[in-house]
């Protein structure tokens, strides 16, 4: 049984995705990052000889550090935030136990650079309706809990992408689109190597709902309904998104742990 302040990678994995997950810290030595740069979702590197100098950044905070096989950087680094004023565990056996039970590990090659305040930035058009908010859902839940999304005129997508350093989605003619019958949300899933159960089932629900084509999951009329509404109950876009996430937070853990529960009036167990 771990100690206390150690977490193991099947306890980290339930929590990866929900709104509450823990703030989680790579320390890897920069060898080991470049020997395998995939990187644990919603992970945010970090370099451990400087801990001492940004620990205090995450009092208060509930966060989980990684090093390569759980040992003395990842201990070290916890060790520090817990004196910081943070709620900090270690990743038991590090980044190679979690690699060695065949966990999801995200694919960096197409993730935009970070900004100076280590963020991701992107740009799509304004009055999102399904894939616009489910792709932003993914990325801050799996890839990046901080990226930054700027909602813009369907004509000035390109060039705030191109003045402001932003990566473009959900447009024609870019990287993160649409492809044949696949939705953007697909893509990312592709490309970010995110692929898992619950996550391919929610990917059904919202390529039914984004491409009409409700028969692909029972689910994916309801999904559209509840984006439509969503979508005339907040003229600010970035509300509609605070709305969406927990939309999808509900969807996602119906995904997880919910899809084969059934509800039914009266309760059959119930006397008449």
């Amino acid at each position: 049984m771990p100690a206390p302040t150690i977490v193991t990678a099947q306890q980290l994995a339930r929590r990866i995705g929900l709104p509450d997950a823990p703030l989680i810290l790579d320390v890897r030595t920069g060898e080991d990052a470049a020997a395998d740069p995939r990187f644990i979702p919603a992970s945010q590197r970090r370099a451990h000889e400087d801990a001492a100098s940004w620990a205090a950044n995450f009092a208060g905070r509930d966060v989980v550090v990684i090093c390569q096989r759980g040992l003395k950087l990842s201990q070290g680094v916890a060790a520090w935030l817990r004196h910081a004023g943070a709620e900090a565990e270690s990743l038991e056996g590090g980044f190679e136990a979690w690699r060695d039970a065949g966990l999801p590990l995200v694919a960096p090659t197409h993730v935009p650079a970070r900004d100076a305040l280590g963020r991701t930035l992107w740009v799509t058009r304004a009055r999102p309706k399904v894939d616009r908010i489910a792709c932003p859902w993914l990325i801050r839940r799996f890839v990046d809990p901080d990226a930054v999304f700027l909602f813009v005129a369907p004509s000035e997508v390109a060039a705030v992408a191109e003045r402001f350093g932003a990566t473009p989605f959900d447009v024609e003619g870019v990287f993160w689109s649409h492809r044949g019958a696949l939705c953007t949300f697909d893509v990312m899933l592709d490309e970010l190597a995110l692929h898992s159960e619950p996550l391919d089932r929610l990917a059904h629900i919202v390529r039914g709902a984004d491409t009409a084509r409700p028969d692909l999951a029972p689910e994916a009329a309801g999904l559209l309904a509840a984006s439509l509404g969503l979508s005339r109950m907040f003229r600010d876009d970035l509300r509609q998104l605070d709305a969406g996430l927990a939309l999808y937070d509900a969807f996602y853990r119906w995904a997880r742990d919910a899809a084969d529960e059934t509800h039914n009036w009266p309760n059959p167990g119930k006397p008449a």
